[in-house]
């Protein structure tokens, strides 16, 4: 199976001494860098006689983008989405840049007689499972809420796909179901098992049910992609991460300090056992991630059971590289408070992405530059500045 690059969105990018031009739509490999939108392709990966492809959570910051790569391909995509963190002004966006509607429903992929009815009703045949609650630190503040949304949608979804015979499911899953492994990179043969916050778990026990019910059952085919740190932004400036509440990761809340919307960005820890003290990830645009999904459907069309890929750059940043980074981008200096270490995190992570590449033909191809150059044209966007000078 192999995931192949075609040009989607003809948004072209600052940097004017690329060869490459939006006029001109050859196909390139994954690795590739290039300066215009280019969307993943997966081989299979069509909506032939109607077909239709659910995205949970799709006005989310990772849904809007997964849902954006099949829109601008073309395809039909269904959104189901509570809006609990995020924002129906999504799906203008999604719309404006695909030149395509998704169709969109606002529920609780919680409430079962709801999918009931639009598994009915819509020629389903995959789901993108991206709906669920994601902060580490508020996961261990209230775990109750994450296990009842995180693991009680899962469930709940489960069942309705089986119930409407709908057996393809990519779902959003977690590095953080790792916990503190040992042996870095981590490949997908490191143990579960011991995730170190309520997120994690969740996630975890979201992916036993899917194992569970993958055994029970040989139609399943269920894609578990465990993706590290996604941060960025759309190229263009009108999709991003936009939180409805105080950010838990720290992009987002970097962005609202170097806008002046917050007069410091706290650090948590910088006694960790790294070369700065603070901790590493890795981080992956958000982009990228959703190419992962699209090339991982695409490879379930041709198998059953379970397939684990881990979705990362291979290379991790510490805090204190991604604030300088961030300085570099824009050249605003941002205000430091370190804080005590926050419970449920780790040292170090980053991933071996090398399973997704030899079986998916995915790889992560942009840089932490353009992670942040993107994101903080977003951050612009979104304030109606106009100077976003240093995000070129």
């Amino acid at each position: 199976m192999n995931c192949t690059y075609r040009l989607a969105n003809k948004v072209e990018l600052a940097d004017q001494s690329s060869p490459y031009r939006p006029e001109q739509p050859w196909f390139l490999p994954p690795h590739r860098r290039i300066e215009t939108i280019y969307e993943a392709i997966a081989d299979g990966v069509t909506c032939e006689g109607g077909r239709m492809i659910l995205i949970t959570g799709g006005a989310g910051y990772i849904g809007a983008h997964v849902a954006l790569q099949w829109l601008g391909n073309g395809e039909d995509v269904v959104i189901l989405d509570n809006l609990c963190n995020s924002q129906r002004a999504a799906i203008e966006r999604i719309s404006t840049l695909a030149g395509k509607r998704p169709e969109f429903i606002q529920g609780d992929v919680r409430n079962r007689r709801l999918l009931d009815n639009l598994l009915r009703d819509y020629p389903i045949d995959a789901v993108v499972h991206c709906a669920g609650l994601k902060a580490v630190g508020e996961s261990v503040r209230e775990p109750l809420r994450y296990f009842d949304t995180n693991v009680g949608g899962s469930l709940t979804l489960c069942q309705a796909m089986a119930q409407a015979g709908v057996f393809h499911l990519v779902f959003s899953s977690s590095a953080t179901v790792y916990g503190d492994c040992a042996t870095l990179p981590i490949n997908e043969n490191c143990a579960t098992g011991q995730p170190t916050n309520p997120y994690g778990m969740s996630k975890l026990m979201s992916e036993n049910i899917m194992k569970s019910v993958a055994s029970s059952d040989p139609r399943w085919s269920i894609g578990l992609l465990r993706y590290f740190n996604p941060i960025g932004a759309h190229p263009s400036g009108l999709l991003g991460e936009a939180p409805t509440s105080t950010p838990n990761n720290l992009l987002p809340y970097l962005l609202e300090v170097a806008s002046g919307q917050r007069a410091q960005l706290s650090v948590f820890g910088n006694d960790y056992p790294t070369p700065d003290g603070t901790g590493i990830r890795d981080y992956l645009h958000v982009v990228d991630l959703a190419l992962g999904h699209v090339c991982a459907l695409g490879a379930l069309r041709d198998r059953h059971g379970v397939s684990i890929w881990n979705l990362g750059t291979g290379r991790g940043y510490s805090v204190l590289e991604v604030v300088s980074a961030f300085e570099q981008v824009t050249g605003i200096k941002i205000p430091l408070r370190i804080e005590a270490r926050r419970p449920g995190d780790i040292a170090r992570c980053w991933a071996d992405p090398q399973k997704a590449l030899e079986e998916l033909g995915w790889q992560a191809s942009r840089s932490l530059h353009s992670m942040l150059a993107d994101a903080w044209r977003w951050q612009c966007n979104q304030l109606g500045q106009v100077d976003v000078r240093q995000a070129n």
